[in-house]
């Protein structure tokens, strides 16, 4: 890489960890904000929800906003915003107010996606390495955050942790604002000289929009969304309230350390976010090995045969309950790169970005009603049903996972 290139590279890697850091600090949360303000899962997941789906409807005005403003000012408003948010949590007193933060913390996280991935493949020459190490560091976000968080709260109040974690942001403003780079350097002129001029997914109008969409979604890649918004459901309804399931058991009983009460079943969270890191990397070496849509649909079975095994492993002891939670954590984020693949294999290139933004929408703006769903689903039954619910995204994912590889297949 060139040192544009690593400029670039640094910048995303930052944000894209911080993004995840704070949104999957969240649930380790959740399970203070229940017992200290006494509001009930349902209530909290419609909490949870409405910040969570802004991430996702966000992505839409923000690559706009990302074509018309640059990459790098809608960087800069996504952490400003993301740490801003986090200091109006640490300073709230009700659940209103906790809803506030997470509503602010959802519009400033929505812009990050489409901003990052379009100065990533205007800025860098190499996108190849460029998008794994940005996929790599949303990943130790995702794994890192809630660990932090849990380790954090060994030692201080929640309100004082919510407040150290909204500093990184501050330190990463002061980055974006003086690191030098070209946000155009990687695209090849030649592109634009009596090619297609809107390769890059730039709409500059409503007719555009409107247009473009309907191509999107007159071919296969309404199938794919589907498929998204499925794998967005499952992400979210599980991830939402499983700290404070697992903190139900009684195996994860808080114990005494060092005169210090410690939350174990916060640490099986954190690992099993952290074996995500290893799916990621599997899903990314499948998409180079296997037909996308086989994949897609062999992952998805695979995360509902687990939802209906992670039942009764609940209560059939501690290695069962570990192993069911690594397989859980491993396979929800194999998902990830097939149907990333699966987006660019079925769209143009001329409407590329807009693609990401509907799949970014369905995964993290549809997707985030998995949060009420589990918390209403909980309030009114137990886990057993959770689960039940989330093995049915997963199935629809499959059956749509195969008529797309039925579509793509030759012989059929």
């Amino acid at each position: 890489m060139n040192r544009n290139d690593r400029s670039i590279v640094g910048l995303v890697m930052v944000a894209h960890g911080m993004v995840h850091t704070y949104e999957l600090s969240i649930p380790i949360l959740v399970t203070i904000w229940l017992d200290l303000f006494e509001v009930n899962p349902g209530t909290m997941g419609l909490v949870v929800s409405a910040g969570y789906a802004l991430f996702g409807l966000g992505a839409l005005p923000g690559g706009l906003l990302a074509d018309a403003y640059g990459s790098r000012r809608l960087i800069i408003a996504c952490l400003v915003g993301m740490g801003g948010s986090f200091v109006l949590l640490s300073l709230a007193p009700s659940v209103p107010v906790i809803a506030a933060a997470l509503v602010l913390w959802g519009i400033a996280a929505s812009v990050y996606h489409p901003s990052g991935l379009s100065l990533i493949s205007k800025g860098v020459s190499q996108q190849g390495s460029a998008f794994a190490y940005h996929g790599m560091a949303g990943n130790l976000g995702i794994a890192l955050g809630p660990l932090t968080t849990a380790v954090l709260l060994l030692f201080f109040d929640w309100r004082l942790v919510v407040g150290l974690l909204a500093v990184p942001a501050a330190i990463a403003v002061v980055f974006a604002l003086t690191v030098e780079f070209d946000e155009t350097a990687g695209v090849d002129a030649s592109a634009t000289d009596g090619g297609d001029a809107r390769a890059d997914g730039g709409v500059s109008s409503l007719a555009e929009f409107v247009g473009d969409s309907k191509t999107l979604f007159s071919g296969a890649f309404v199938l794919v969304f589907v498929v998204v918004m499925c794998s967005g459901l499952y992400y979210r309804g599980v991830l939402t309230f499983l700290p404070e399931m697992l903190a139900n058991q009684s195996l994860f009983d808080p114990v005494e350390l060092g005169g210090r009460e410690i939350e174990p079943s916060r640490y099986v969270y954190s690992g099993l976010l952290m074996i995500g890191i290893g799916g990621q990397y599997v899903g990314g070496m499948l998409t180079d090995r296997i037909r996308v849509e086989r994949g897609i649909t062999g992952a998805f079975a695979a995360l509902a045969v687990i939802a209906l095994l992670y039942i009764p492993a609940l209560n059939a002891g501690l290695i069962t309950l570990l192993a069911a939670s690594a397989a859980l954590g491993f396979a929800l984020f194999v998902v990830q790169p097939l149907y990333q693949a699966a987006v660019a294999q079925y769209t143009p290139a001329g409407t590329r970005g807009l693609s990401y933004g509907y799949t970014y929408l369905g995964v993290f703006g549809i997707g985030a009603a998995g949060a009420g769903i589990a918390g209403f689903v909980l309030e009114l039954f137990d886990p057993t049903v959770l689960f039940v619910v989330l093995c049915g995204f997963a199935a629809v994912a499959t059956v749509f996972g195969g008529l797309l590889s039925v579509r793509s297949d030759p012989s059929a």
